[in-house]
């Protein structure tokens, strides 16, 4: 854990309150060093640019999740800015173990860390909405306890995993996601002008963030 990173937790908290802000994602220390030096204010872990990195697939949990946890601590060591973790559905199905990960997620120094809905079953790709609320509130108590100020991102996949209505869906789990005491809240996939606009209006005044 560095010596900075509750300043760094404040900074990141502070940059979601001033408007919108691009953050990009280094898949290791290389790429974050670089990215900080061209003048980013704050980086993002890739679980797809970590998995690539390796050989393997983007899938849930092809990359273990000790090596997830020492690939977080690197970048969030080696960079000089609040760093958020992708950290897919939270490396476990049930709260209980959702909350143990994020535990351990908030010990390597990041600022900020996602956790997402989707189950990575193709049968059945999202978790019912029960449940996947249960699981945020889980992050939310662990984030508490440690002190640390970390910020969540609650992540709604419809649109990635071809949910038949994504726009209205997205809509009702970020809301419930926002009530379960998610700091930000992140439906990746829509690409026109006015779902990206009604998403923002649907979680406001809490901030949305977007994949470009």
């Amino acid at each position: 854990m560095r010596s900075d990173s509750a300043a760094l937790c404040a900074q990141f908290q502070e940059l979601h309150r001033e408007g919108c802000f691009v953050i990009p994602n280094p898949w290791d220390i290389g790429s974050a060093l670089y990215l900080q030096r061209l003048g980013f204010r704050a980086l993002a872990t890739t679980s797809s640019g970590l998995a690539f990195s390796r050989g393997l697939p983007d899938t849930d949990w092809a990359v273990p999740r000790d090596l997830v946890l020492s690939h977080i601590a690197e970048i969030a060591q080696a960079a000089d800015l609040p760093v958020n973790a992708d950290f897919e559905s939270g490396y476990s199905h049930d709260p209980e173990g959702v909350a143990e990960n994020v535990t351990l997620c908030t010990g390597t120094g990041v600022a900020g860390l996602s956790i997402e809905d989707a189950t990575g079953d193709a049968e059945k790709p999202l978790y019912d909405l029960p449940l996947a609320v249960e699981r945020i509130q889980a992050a939310r108590t662990a984030i508490d306890a440690s002190g640390r100020g970390v910020l969540l991102t609650a992540r709604a996949e419809c649109f990635l995993v071809g949910h038949p209505d994504p726009l209205n869906e997205s809509i009702r789990r970020l809301q419930a996601y926002s009530e379960a005491g998610a700091d930000v809240l992140y439906a990746p996939g829509p690409r026109s002008r006015d779902n990206i606009r009604t998403l923002v209006q649907a979680v406001s005044p809490k901030p949305l963030n977007l994949l470009m």
